[in-house]
């Protein structure tokens, strides 16, 4: 039996731009093409803008310019800029910036001098310019590799720092940038720094009250009362109650989106509880306070601890070492800030209080309903019916929980298909039976009512809201033909109607399949559009053989494992600006009117053209067999 040596040659040292190269995922979390809102390419971009908002948050520079073209990358701020003979050390020695003295940057997110270096080190191409005393210092870099350092020189650009970057292919594939991710990022960080202007391709993004604005532009419904808005020093709410289920928070740490909320978030829920007890003097359940809520809190807090590189979420006990417990900081907030707005608006109170105890009637008529929900639940989970779970989860701190997926599929075969071939580590397989209810306009009844919700929902561990989310990718498999965007359309609706803080934190997504596979004897393409068929059919040269896929159950195993590995291909379920959830719910679900007939009458060519398409494909296959003879 050969030895196993271990000497001084296995000991090796990777320099800072190779270990972030070699172990991506401890700086920037998952390394995706962009699909998700959680993907590498926005943390870069993330990062980046960051340092930017810190100047401005210091007095420094009241705009930052913003421009993404051609998956290269341009930032600009109007800060002190870098100081100049610092430039090379900030961007490529970890451990090195200004943050770590708390004179500079008091309450700042990027404490631990490595943002900007995983920026470098993670991109093709990475430009850095500072420009302070009227002279200039630009750097250009290559996967962190200094190729040109040109010397400081007099200007007459005005001060600040400019970074240009393009994320590497090599680490993140054929990624693309997501507008709407972007401008959601964008936007909060407007509503975070009232009285910044972002610049961003031609937009402008600015905010003059805050969390307000954030509020009321991110509302999904009606509100029950006018929202209220408290400011303090060190911290922000804006709190309403809507006509949706469920809790629905937006988090905030030093300007930095906590979307998986934290400790500051935690002690915001609590008190406001316990502010409410207080006020009406009566014990209320704590679900009956909070259900429907929809609230944004901001705080700001001296050397912030965060359980992840990514700052999802917040981990700091206190407001800063040594000091206030968080949850009494915020506690203390909202006893004051809250009671006394309460009682200089009745009316409000009024309206409070009538939402309190119909949530407390409503709960105690569905409580026998929910307990026989959750007993058929954990019966079906005991028999493995429906679910085909995998190791990692969402809602734990294992390795995998940014990549942890549950497949949403229609029938036997196609989960048959997904689940021999997908990864038992980080994804899971959840089967329809039949055509899900439209639950467009239903109560929260239904979804313990009927099996398929009961069981998904139970899956899913999001009854209580989304603090027990077990998979931080849902995605909906379901054949590319009628029936198929059919029962597509349904879940959406589900999430939609029940659980609409999943879909606008970015969680459900569309799995694209291929619709042609291009083959011969050496070479096989799979094309996702007409196009590219087109293209594999060009390259394969005379006579290749073309299949349509028509469902995913034809789709092999053994096939099916291209498609949901690391090339796997998703579309977002995004809710864009134009209008609410209720109103694009009642247009598309809601009873049929003239404007939804001519809508799907103007759509109609697409299906002629699939038709077309296919006939098409079985013209040129029989011409195949007729050369094969």
């Amino acid at each position: 039996m050969a030895e196993n040596n271990y000497t001084e040659e296995d000991i090796k040292s990777l320099d800072w731009k190779e270990h972030i190269r070699f172990r991506p995922g401890m700086y920037i979390g998952k390394c995706g093409d962009g699909s998700s809102v959680d993907d590498g390419i926005y943390i870069l971009l993330k990062e980046t803008i960051d340092n930017c908002i810190d100047e401005h948050v210091m007095g420094n520079g009241k705009s930052i310019d913003i421009n993404i073209k051609d998956n290269t990358v341009y930032v600009r701020d109007y800060g002190r800029g870098i100081p100049l003979g610092k430039v090379n050390d900030c961007v490529s020695i970890i451990n090195t910036g200004a943050k770590y003295d708390t004179r500079a940057f008091k309450k700042s997110v990027g404490l631990n001098g490595v943002g900007t270096k995983a920026v470098n080190a993670l991109s093709a191409k990475f430009m850095v310019q500072s420009v302070r005393d009227e002279q200039i210092k630009t750097s250009v870099y290559e996967r962190g590799e200094l190729v040109e350092d040109v010397k400081i020189k007099q200007t007459n650009k005005r001060k600040g720092t400019k970074i240009v970057f393009s994320p590497d292919e090599k680490i993140f594939g054929k990624f693309h940038y997501i507008n709407e991710y972007i401008e959601k990022m964008l936007w909060n960080y407007a509503y975070l720094n009232p009285g910044l202007t972002i610049n961003y391709n031609d937009k402008k993004y600015h905010s003059d009250k805050g969390l307000f604005d954030l509020l009321e532009n991110n509302l999904s419904g009606e509100i029950l009362y006018p929202i209220i808005h408290l400011k303090g020093d060190d911290i922000e709410v804006a709190m309403t109650h809507g006509s949706s289920y469920g809790e629905e928070y937006y988090s905030f740490v030093n300007g930095q989106h906590t979307t998986q909320g934290g400790t500051h978030q935690g002690a915001f829920r609590e008190a406001v509880v316990k502010t409410i007890r207080e006020f009406y003097n009566k014990d209320y359940e704590a679900v009956d306070i909070r259900s429907s809520i929809v609230a944004a809190v901001s705080v700001k807090v001296i050397e912030p601890i965060f359980e992840s590189q990514t700052k999802t979420k917040l981990g700091s006990q206190e407001i800063e070492p040594g000091g206030q417990s968080m949850r009494a900081f915020v506690s203390e907030f909202l006893k004051t800030s809250l009671d006394n707005y309460l009682h200089k608006n009745p009316e409000t109170s009024e309206s409070l209080q009538l939402k309190i105890n119909r949530s407390e009637r409503e709960r105690k008529e569905m409580s026998g309903i929910r307990k026989l929900a959750k007993e058929r639940a954990k019966k079906a989970s005991l028999h493995n019916k429906k679910l085909r779970d995998c190791k990692y989860h969402y809602n734990t701190d294992d390795e995998g929980r940014l990549e942890s997926t549950i497949f949403i599929t229609e029938g036997d075969s196609a989960s048959g298909s997904i689940t021999k071939s997908r990864s038992v580590k980080t994804q899971a397989v959840f089967s329809l039976k039949g055509k899900p209810l439209n639950s467009y306009g239903l109560t929260k009844k239904i979804v313990y009512e009927n099996e398929e919700f009961n069981l998904l929902q139970a899956a899913l561990n999001i009854e209580d809201g989304l603090d027990g989310l077990r998979y931080n990718n849902i995605i909906l498999a379901t054949d590319a033909d009628v029936d198929g965007m059919h029962i597509r359309l349904l879940l959406i609706t589900f999430f939609l109607q029940f659980f609409p803080d999943l879909v606008k934190n970015g969680h459900l997504y569309i799995l694209q399949t291929p619709l042609f596979r291009v083959r011969n004897k050496s070479e096989t393409h799979y094309c996702y559009s007409e196009e590219e068929k087109q293209q594999a059919m060009s390259k394969l040269g005379a006579n290749p053989e073309i299949t349509r896929f028509k469902g995913l159950g034809e789709i092999s195993p053994g096939e099916f494992k291209n498609f949901i590995g690391k090339d796997i291909r998703l579309d977002p379920v995004i809710i864009g600006k134009e209008s609410t959830i209720d109103a694009m719910l009642d247009f598309y679900m809601g009873k049929n009117t003239p404007q939804r007939q001519d809508f799907i009458i103007d759509n109609l060519v697409v299906e002629k053209d699939l038709l077309k398409e296919t006939a098409i494909d079985q013209e040129e296959n029989r011409e195949l067999e007729k050369a094969k003879e």
